[in-house]
């Protein structure tokens, strides 16, 4: 068997595996994403496992921990993704973003001192809860 069959298929699949990554804002597609990523790194591991003839097979041992990994990291992305659905009603990763983003808006001093930090404050308030909406 060539090399180069299993090469450019890995390729192809992290190539695509990237572009869903940057391109894409649901998180389950993202982590979706990265698992397409990982299972080209797999099939370049094997690939060139079978092609230098391993005694020891170090390729196909590296696969098999390189799935046990990206299982945990699946189940652990999940389980956060769907906290993060739960609470803010989107699994958006851009909208995630925004809303942290306005979080310092809202850090401000609450002195009872002045009407500008009290317009301030509100008008913290409203961007945040403009950006939540």
């Amino acid at each position: 068997m060539h090399l180069a069959y299993p090469a450019v298929l890995a390729a192809l699949l992290f190539c695509t595996g990237l572009y869903g990554v940057l391109a894409r804002r649901n998180a389950i597609l993202v982590l979706m994403s990265v698992e397409l990523m990982l299972n080209a790194v797999n099939l370049n591991l094997v690939a060139f496992d079978v092609w230098l003839r391993d005694a020891v097979h170090s390729g196909q041992a590296l696969t098999l921990f390189t799935i046990a990994i990206a299982a945990a990291e699946i189940g652990i992305g999940l389980a956060i993704v769907l906290a993060v659905y739960r609470n803010r009603g989107s699994s958006d990763v851009d909208r995630l973003r925004d809303t942290a983003e306005t979080d310092a808006a809202e850090a401000l001093p609450d002195d009872d001192t002045g009407t500008e930090d009290q317009a301030t404050a509100a008008a913290g308030k409203a961007k945040k809860a403009e950006a939540t909406a």
